[in-house]
């Protein structure tokens, strides 16, 4: 058998050389995950799941570490650390590379063995995650834990359903049949449905068992082709379900040696169309035992009492055995090394003929029959295991090698040669070497009784006095010491037991039966007259031992007894804790190699030679409490010289003291029941139990009493809490009405205060309202007073221009009635001075031009003067017209209305007449000239009063616009 220790490498290979399992084992491998820290510990794998192919799996242990075993290229590596321990696994999902791991916080993973990433991460369960089913097409899976099972999809890693149950029911597994769309559920009542997985409609409900067979099941297994369920428990019974026709159709019983079944896998076959014939069946011995649910025999077995298996699982395929061992190594074991017997070809057909020998004592124990068809062997298994030896006939010899031989065809004698050759017995084979010297029955059907039987109630609170750490162990040791109790009443009131069965207990925790049997066989011949002195330690026993100490150190025990220590100081602690207090673990069981190996008095010998070995170090103690401390505490003494001192004072203590001359001989316990066991005086065992029933009864008056007192008390308090409770209740109620009287007072005066409020603030707004109607009323009279005066004004400024336009139009029309004459007059003149120069030409010659040049020098003087004036006029006229209509633009609401320059218009244009009157009486011409300037002026005046007009007009409208806007009107 090859081993691989992983250590802290990432990946390498499984096996250093081509594999070639035994067919004993079939091992292929064994791998073991031991760290190289500071302090070296082995990591325990905790599951293993294949790969559809069949040829690669996955391994994850208790720190998080999940391993890829590639079994076909012989190559592992470390693809994930969750830093947490996996609880479930599963390696057969639709994408190849991918798998699903359960942690210990309830959640579910998924991971690529090739990149090595996380792919989806899953939540949604409140309790740890114990199986992992994907359906067939590896898109769904079904996590199962013990209060609910949930549906997942895994495109899309989201959840499809939930089971929900009630609590007390409980969940023991939900998984797909293999090859359909089927979900078995199995509850903790023995009740198995199975659904449709799309629509989750019940398809049927398997029957209750027969009662002549009931169990309750615990683990399941389903054939290849899904028709045939088979179900287990803690019984040795298996039952194998026919899913077609939902029914019970057989009911296989395991070896007597079976008491509970842990797990159950059917074993592949790639001829048999998945209709799987062989199951294996592991049970609590550690032991997976394969068998055919149609012959129902034994074809073998993997793991032993000494390597136990806690898991397996079967590649699909059919070749290997993946499993879990109890000290957490992972073993791969091959199916065809196992199954190389049973696949042997059939011998010839012959027929055998047995001739019966004279002598029966020398035939042989196996016997053939005559049988037609092919001789027949009958596996040779380890229940069946036949050993036959050649020996020769000596009289002498014949009893003394009959009493040396032990079970399993082992030898005392060569034992105690191996023992004393090696010092000890192999670890490996240690636990079959005590079972096969102690000679145990295995009375399974005693033992269950017993447990059966309960709790013994010495050992109700056996945790308060002994607090021990591990809950297991505990209730391990709890389970022995009732059987004990129940077996004899004088292991109830033993208050050493404990102390004795303890290391015991821890070394078989595993298996119950076998640690019962082994501390009643050490009670029966190595605790032999412990009890003649009960409730005291065992006086006859402690002067054997102190007969042999004064034998072999007299100066020792003189030293104890100088000291007043005595045999109950140095002896008796050693004895009732059979020296695990003060050896260690390999210590103690090297000791006890001896002890099973020799007669009862090697145990007593042994205390011996453990002071006689000390006596160096108790010469030196001269305080009591440095001998207590001693005799309670390791010490350093070579266990291997205390051994070798107990066999010389087996050899040299003479036979009257020798204990082995008082202790019987060993006896081994009886199969099918136990022995009774009352070497003890009956008479105070029945006292104290009389008396222990008489306290017990007494404590149960006073605890009944006591109940009353305190339900009555209880009543009177619970009574006087609900006085109190109404009490305050009714004082908060009446505070509460106080509170909300005042609260509703407050909110009246609020109420009052606000309606005040609201009144003040109506009488604002009313006021206000009538303030703003009043403004606006006048407003509007004013606006409408502005209007009727703007009116007026423009009624004036009307009147005004028709009476200033008929003025204009009257002074024109005198003044062309004045020109008309005037042309006449100064034709007239013109004929007759025409005349007179006709007739004075020459004379007035020289006359005219100077008079012509003195009228044109006036006319020029006077023309200036007249436009001088003129525009003068004409600028002040202009300046009144703007600055009127400035000052309205500014004052549009003045009542005065603008004075319009009427009387200085009318006094220009009288100017200009007069003006003109003058030029013309003194020239004719000058007079048709200022007739044309005042034509001009005329007009340009007239222009200039058009422009001053809609300049006054544009003005008005403005502050009409503003007197209609009441944002302008406002401004």
């Amino acid at each position: 058998m090859q081993s691989t220790d992983l250590g802290n490498k990432e990946s390498g290979k499984i096996w250093l050389r081509k594999p070639s399992p035994a067919t004993r084992d079939g091992i292929i491998v064994n791998i073991i995950h031991n760290t190289s820290d500071y302090h070296p510990k082995v990591l325990r794998f905790l599951n293993v799941a294949f790969d559809d192919s069949g040829d690669s799996l996955i391994a994850g242990d208790h720190q998080g570490n999940i391993y890829v075993f590639d079994l076909y290229g012989n190559r592992f590596n470390l693809v994930q650390r969750t830093a947490q321990a996996c609880t479930a696994l599963a390696f057969n999902l639709r994408r190849k590379s991918e798998f699903l791991v359960a942690l210990a916080d309830y959640s579910i993973k998924c991971f690529d063995t090739v990149t090595k990433e996380l792919v989806s991460w899953m939540r949604g369960h409140d309790s740890s995650v114990f199986s992992i089913s994907v359906h067939a097409s590896g898109k769904y899976a079904i996590t199962t834990s013990s209060d609910t099972a949930q549906l997942w999809d895994l495109d899309t890693f989201q959840r499809k359903r939930k089971l929900n149950i009630r609590q007390s029911v409980g969940i023991q597994k939900v998984f797909f049949l293999p090859l359909s769309n089927t979900i078995i559920s199995c509850f903790k009542d023995n009740s198995i449905f199975a659904w449709e997985c799309d629509t989750l409609f019940c398809k049927y409900q398997l029957p209750a068992p027969p009662e002549s067979s009931s169990i309750s099941y615990k683990v399941f297994a389903v054939t290849r082709d899904g028709r045939i369920l088979a179900a287990g428990g803690k019984s040795n019974h298996l039952h194998l379900w026919c899913l077609e026709a939902t029914q019970l159709f057989r009911i296989i019983q395991m070896p007597t040696k079976v008491r509970a079944i842990r797990h159950l896998e059917f074993l592949p076959d790639s001829f048999d169309a998945g209709s799987n014939q062989v199951l294996g069946v592991l049970s609590q011995d550690g032991i997976m035992r394969f068998v055919n649910i149609q012959t129902c025999k034994l074809l073998f077995e993997i793991g032993s009492l000494d390597e136990g298996i806690s898991f397996s699982v079967i590649s699909p395929h059919g070749r290997y055995i993946a499993s879990i061992m109890e000290n957490g190594s992972l073993n791969i074991y091959s199916v065809q090394a196992l199954t190389q017997e049973i696949n042997k070809p059939p011998p010839p057909l012959v027929k055998v003929i047995e001739n019966f020998p004279k002598n029966k004592q020398s035939s042989v124990g196996l016997k053939m029959k005559v049988t037609s068809g092919r001789v027949q062997q009958p596996a040779k298994s380890r229940e069946s295991k036949i050993q036959t030896r050649l020996l020769k006939q000596d009289p002498t010899g014949y009893f003394e090698s009959k009493e040396n031989e032990l079970s399993d065809g082992l030898n005392k004698k060569r034992l105690q040669i191996l023992l004393k050759g090696y010092g000890e017995y192999p670890t490996k084979y240690r636990m079959f070497i005590w079972r096969s010297l102690l000679q145990l029955p295995e009375n399974h059907t005693a033992f269950s009784s017993l447990i059966d039987k309960g709790t013994h109630l010495a050992f109700l609170n056996l945790q308060k006095k002994y607090p021990i750490k591990s809950r297991k162990l505990l209730r391990v040791l709890q389970r022995t010491l009732s059987a004990l109790a129940h077996w004899s009443a004088i292991f109830s009131d033993t208050p050493y037991l404990p102390l004795l069965a303890f290391p015991f207990v821890k070394l078989f925790q595993n298996n119950q039966l076998i640690c019962f049997e082994v501390i009643a066989t050490l009670i029966i011949n190595w605790c032999q007259h412990w009890f003649e002195y009960f409730p005291n330690p065992p006086i006859n026993i402690l002067s054997m031992i102190e007969n042999v100490l004064a034998f072999h150190d007299k100066e020792l025990l003189q030293h104890f007894v100088n000291h007043d220590i005595t045999s109950q100081l140095y002896a008796w602690p050693l004895l009732e804790t059979l020296f695990s207090e003060v050896l260690t673990r390999e210590e103690w069981l090297k000791l006890f190699d001896n002890v099973f190996s020799n007669h009862p008095s090697f145990l007593l010998m042994t205390v011996v030679a453990y002071n006689i070995c000390s006596r160096a170090p108790l010469l030196n103690c001269k305080l009591k409490d440095d001998f207590e401390y001693f005799f309670h505490h390791r010490n350093n003494l070579d266990i291997s010289v205390v051994i070798r001192e107990v066999y010389h004072l087996m050899e040299t203590t003479p036979t009257d003291i020798h204990p082995n001359s008082m202790l019987d001989a060993f006896v081994a316990l009886t199969k099918g029941q136990y022995p009774v066991f009352n070497q003890y005086p009956k008479f105070i065992v029945d006292y104290q139990t009389q008396e222990r029933e008489r306290i017990r009864n007494d404590e149960l008056d006073y605890l009944r009493e006591r109940q009353t007192v305190e339900g009555m008390q209880a009543e009177v308090d619970q009574q006087r809490a609900e006085d109190e409770s109404w009490y305050q209740k009714q004082e908060l109620l009446c505070k509460a009405e106080e509170t909300r009287r005042a609260m509703l007072l407050q909110e009246e005066e609020k109420m009052i205060q606000q309606r005040q409020r609201l009144a003040a603030v109506k009488r604002e707004l009313k006021m206000k309202e009538i303030h703003l109607q009043d403004a606006a009323r006048r407003r509007f009279l004013k606006l409408q007073q502005d209007q009727q005066e703007m009116e007026l004004r423009r009624l004036d400024d009307e009147i005004g221009r028709k009476n200033l336009t008929r003025n204009q139009e009257a002074v024109a029309k005198e003044m062309q009635k004045d020109a008309d004459a005037y042309r006449r007059k100064v034709d007239l003149e013109e004929n007759m001075f025409h005349k007179l120069i006709e007739t004075d030409q020459t004379q007035i010659q020289q006359t005219q031009k100077w008079k012509e040049a003195e009228e044109k020098e006036f006319y020029l003087r006077s023309e200036k003067k007249a436009a001088a004036r003129s525009d003068a006029s004409r600028k002040w006229f202009l300046n009144q017209e703007i600055s009127a209509a400035v000052e309205h633009a500014k004052n549009p609401y003045n009542k005065e209305a603008p004075k319009f320059p009427n009387e200085e218009v009318a006094s220009g244009c009288l100017l200009r007449t007069s003006q003109l009157d003058d030029i013309s009486e003194m020239d004719p011409s000058a007079h048709i000239s200022l007739n044309r300037r005042t034509t001009d002026w005329d007009t340009t005046g007239q222009d200039l009063i058009k422009k001053v007009r809609h300049l006054r007009q544009r003005l008005t409208a403005q502050a009409r616009h503003r007197c209609q806007t009441p944002g302008l009107l406002a401004t």
